[in-house]
């Protein structure tokens, strides 16, 4: 078993932090995680692929231990997660890889996968939705503020970063909540803490709806392209539903989608699982 490795580089003047394991010139696996987590959130993963695979999991601007530059100095916005994480896997020599991508990972891993779709060789989404009927009606104050940018909607998101919020997003759909480490949810909250760090997340709620624009361009890249694509979704997931992951068919008819009967954090409580799905699809 390949041991993970903790690493900074520069990339363009932004400092990205992440975790790899496994050989070098095996398959290339690039794992992208959501709110309001970092790449810690793979540590339980990444053990039981790093024989098989060359894995990167980086922590997207603003996250973790990858820079956190003020929100008037950098522009939070998923296009600009999408630019950083591009030219990360340039600077780190990811030229062809399949992504795993997560909430906030997977409109940032659809975008790499849009432009450069020559380097996507497959995907799996773990509760990383590309369609209107995977969003619940736990959207509504977030689809509020996109409607009206007002001081008062953006104020009421701030209980979305909450220390219960932030547990409950962990324990909500969860059979045995005592399966499920205090360690993620003990971290994010420390970088939700952060200087800065609430008007970064309320600045990507609001920019949110680029990706709900985007969906129909993600659709049309599914169709055309057809990429191996595996969907492995927590079936009880507040925000992204399991009609948002079957609409994957509609587009990619080979598609592989399987449920797990746990929340949005699928991995706190079936990584093993997952892990096994990955290396079936794979192979």
């Amino acid at each position: 078993m390949s041991a993970t490795t903790y690493r900074h580089t520069d990339v363009d003047g932004f400092k990205v932090f992440y975790r790899e394991a496994g050989r070098a010139g095996a398959p290339k696996l690039l794992l992208l995680h959501g709110f309001p987590s970092s790449g810690h959130m793979f540590r339980d993963l990444i053990p039981q692929l790093a024989d098989r695979y060359h894995i990167v999991a980086p922590d997207l601007p603003g996250f973790g231990q990858s820079d956190r530059p003020r929100h008037d100095q950098f522009e939070y916005t998923f296009d600009n997660l999408a630019n950083v994480i591009e030219r990360f896997t340039e600077v780190i020599g990811f030229d062809r890889y399949a992504v795993y991508v997560f909430d906030y990972g997977a409109p940032t891993g659809f975008r790499l996968a849009v432009r450069h779709p020559e380097r996507i060789t497959a995907i799996i989404s773990q509760n990383g939705n590309a369609y209107e009927e995977g969003l619940s009606d736990g959207w509504n104050p977030i689809r509020a503020y996109w409607q009206d940018e007002s001081p008062a909607n953006r104020e009421a998101l701030r209980a979305m970063l909450t220390h219960d919020t932030t547990v409950w997003q962990y324990t909500h759909g969860v059979a045995d909540t005592s399966a499920v480490s205090p360690d993620g949810y003990t971290l994010d909250e420390f970088y939700l803490s952060q200087p800065g760090a609430d008007d970064i997340q309320l600045d990507l709620f609001r920019d949110y709806r680029s990706n709900v624009a985007l969906y129909p361009k993600f659709q049309e890249y599914f169709r055309t392209h057809k990429p191996r694509f595996l969907a492995v979704w927590g079936k009880n997931d507040p925000f992204f539903l399991p009609p948002g992951a079957e609409a994957f068919k509609r587009d990619i008819p080979n598609a592989d989608v399987r449920f797990f009967d746990t929340g949005h954090f699928a991995l706190e409580t079936h990584a093993t699982e997952i892990a096994t799905a990955i290396k079936e699809f794979l192979g």
